[in-house]
This record gives structure tokens, C-alpha cells and sequence, in this order.
């Protein structure tokens, strides 16, 4: 593990004048967005646990709201759509088959046409 200085902590893209101060804050995003995704996970045991039919799991007009939605807030962020939206489908995907063995394991395993 890489020790740090002080003058290498808390840089943004425009302070950043190392690769050590932009991989510290790399780091430290990453650290961020895994406590924020872990958060986003565990609505998804809610979701299994909530709607109560396997068969709902996969909510294409949802999907699509939820991408729209992140575009528009990428937009004004200044995320790149060619970043965000491959990076949310790929999220979305991952996660409806995590609500689906959350499911599972709640009410049992669902029937093959599920």
C-alpha cells in the first residue's frame, strides 16, 4: 500500500500536478462510489423482498426511466453519455440479477420461464 503525503490529498483535476496526487483521488472516489453502490444494492434486497413476484423483477419501462434519468444528471455534471450510460445498463443488468437471487433466496427459486 502506497503512503501518502499530506500535500497529496484532497487535489482536483485542475490542483492534481502528480500521478500520485490523481491516483490518491482516484482511489479515494473509488472508495466512495463502492460505499454508494453497496448502499444502491441494498435496495435491491428491498425490491425482491417488496414485490413479491418474481415475474416483475426485470422492469423494462424502469430500466428506461432510470437511464433517461442518469443521462440528464450526466448532462449537468458534465459526465460524458458515452461513459454514463454504458456504466448504468451495465449497473442495471448487474443488479436485476442480484434483486433476482435476492429473490430466490427469500421465496425460494423462481420457475424457469420466470
Amino acid at each position: 500500500m502506497t503512503t501518502y503525503t499530506s500535500d497529496q490529498r484532497h487535489h482536483t483535476a485542475e490542483t492534481s500536478e502528480t500521478m500520485e496526487q490523481v491516483r490518491y483521488e482516484i482511489d479515494r472516489i473509488d472508495r466512495l462510489l463502492v460505499e454508494i453502490l453497496a448502499e444502491r444494492q441494498s435496495f435491491m434486497d428491498a425490491a425482491a423482498r417488496i414485490k413479491g413476484d418474481r415475474k416483475i423483477v426485470h422492469d423494462r419501462p424502469r430500466i428506461e426511466d432510470v437511464v433517461a434519468k442518469v443521462l440528464a444528471a450526466s448532462a449537468e455534471a458534465g459526465l460524458s453519455p458515452a461513459i454514463a450510460e454504458p456504466v448504468w445498463r451495465t449497473l442495471i443488468d448487474r443488479c436485476i440479477a442480484y434483486e433476482f437471487a435476492s429473490y430466490d433466496e427469500r421465496f425460494g427459486p423462481g420457475d424457469a420461464n420466470s
